[in-house]
């Protein structure tokens, strides 16, 4: 049975915190701020975690079980 592979762009997107939760981080904060509230672009900032229900496929990914 071969190894299974990490998705490249998955690795970059996502991290684990010590609990096994997965971090993210929000769309839209990339380009196109100037017509952002400021209070758009803080909330945009923080760090959010993957919901449960896309937790399975978002692992999947990372080559974990």
């Amino acid at each position: 049975m071969p190894k299974i592979k990490t998705n490249s762009g998955s690795k970059k997107r996502f991290t684990l915190t010590g609990t096994g939760k997965i971090k993210r981080k929000h769309a839209y904060h990339s380009h196109i701020l100037t017509k952002k509230t400021k209070k758009q672009k803080k909330n945009l900032v923080h760090v959010g975690l993957v919901h449960k229900a896309n937790q399975d496929s978002v692992k999947s990914l990372l080559a974990m079980k």
